[in-house]
């Protein structure tokens, strides 16, 4: 088993969730003790998993551009939004995980955005600044789910890469279940690299330059 120390739950605080299209759901928030990185991640609990099933879990990774302000340069809010009503559907937990731009941060991020206009993908991007192409280490999303209780589950995500940091890390992953698709003409090449790069689940076919 992988060695690294248990989190604990630091506090618990209910929040009533509601986005800008009107949907709306309670949901517990919890924030932790003993994060391996010492960032404040923060783990939504929606929902009540059926007895019997896994819960449903999103590693979903801030982004400030998408998440807040609505960017239709990436896909991070709207799977954001659709992963909160589809774990609280089913049962589960939304892990929030402070990792900028891919673990990069928010500055470099916006650097990478300013090479990508000037033709390099997001990854092209990363690799042009001297930074990894991916930074994101999932440890402390490990210890979160370890801390809540949760050893097995069904993950919410189109990266590979993310169900097989968990596995390695000692946390069953049942079934890798992709998110929605959400193109804009502001991100298709970045969703396009996605695939090809990092052989995200998406529909290349239908993720054409433009």
């Amino acid at each position: 088993m992988p060695d690294f120390p248990a989190a604990t739950p630091r506090a618990r605080v209910r929040v009533p969730l509601r986005f800008q299209d009107g949907y709306g759901v309670d949901a517990e928030m919890v924030t932790f003790h003993g994060l391996v990185d010492g960032r404040e991640h923060l783990a939504i609990v929606l929902g009540d998993p059926a007895p019997g099933t896994a819960p449903l879990v999103r590693m979903h990774s801030e982004c400030l551009t998408g998440d807040v302000f609505g960017s239709a340069r990436c896909d991070c809010g709207p799977q954001l939004r659709e992963a909160v009503e589809r774990i609280a559907e089913q049962g589960g937990v939304l892990l929030y995980l402070r990792q900028e731009g891919r673990g990069i941060g928010l500055y470099n991020k916006l650097d990478a955005y300013a090479l990508q206009d000037q033709g390099l993908d997001t990854y092209e991007a990363n690799t042009a600044l001297g930074l990894p192409e991916d930074a994101r280490d999932y440890t402390a999303a490990a210890q979160m789910l370890g801390a809540l209780g949760i050893d097995e589950l069904d993950l919410l995500s189109n990266n590979p890469d993310k169900a097989q940091q968990l596995r390695d890390l000692g946390v069953g992953v049942r079934h890798r279940v992709p998110t929605g698709v959400f193109t804009t003409a502001h991100n298709v090449r970045y969703l396009r690299a996605k695939v090809l790069t990092t052989q995200h689940t998406l529909p290349l076919a239908e993720l054409t330059a433009g």
